[in-house]
């Protein structure tokens, strides 16, 4: 009797803004994925118009035994698996769960980054209107951030995108 190879969720990274294509390229060879998606208001000149965007940038899952990882690893847009410990990162099905219900059940939700901008941090403005001041990072809130600047013998406090900061 042969030993049926298990089939676990595991996380692909893949080309960037390819996540769409090898969701389905991976679906053409059978291979179980999900690829949560959002929607998501997208601005142009001419229009507005809502489209679909991966909530993971550059990642996606997909459920599949050793043999069927190792046939997504060589499909056009697949970097390589992520790894732990040198072996494929498993995702349990409680947790795929549990991100498919989300993506289902919340309209506005998007994955932000890790920064390395903490409370206390000073920083310097890169763009904008308030370039090259310095302030102090207060408080964090998603993508903004408040700090405050001190010019003028007065505080001013500003809500602020983290991507305009730089460590002072």
């Amino acid at each position: 009797m042969t030993k049926i190879a298990m089939k676990n969720w595991v996380v692909l990274y893949t080309r960037s803004r390819w996540e769409k294509k090898v969701d389905k390229l991976l679906s053409d060879q059978n291979i179980t994925c999900f690829c949560p998606l959002v929607k998501r208001n997208r601005k142009w000149v001419d229009r507005n118009k809502v489209v679909e965007m991966p909530l993971f940038n550059s990642y996606l899952f997909i459920n599949a035994t050793p043999l069927e990882l190792t046939k997504a690893i060589q499909t056009n847009g697949v970097i390589n698996y992520v790894s732990h410990c040198g072996k494929p990162a498993v995702i349990s099905d409680k947790e795929i769960d549990r991100i498919r219900n989300t993506v289902r059940v919340y309209s506005d939700i998007e994955t932000l980054p890790l920064n390395d901008i903490n409370i206390g941090d000073r920083v310097k403005i890169k763009n904008g209107l308030l370039i090259d001041h310095t302030g102090e990072i207060k408080e964090i809130h998603g993508k903004a951030v408040v700090m405050i600047i001190e010019k003028l013998n007065c505080v001013l406090t500003v809500k602020i995108d983290q991507n305009q900061l730089l460590h002072a």
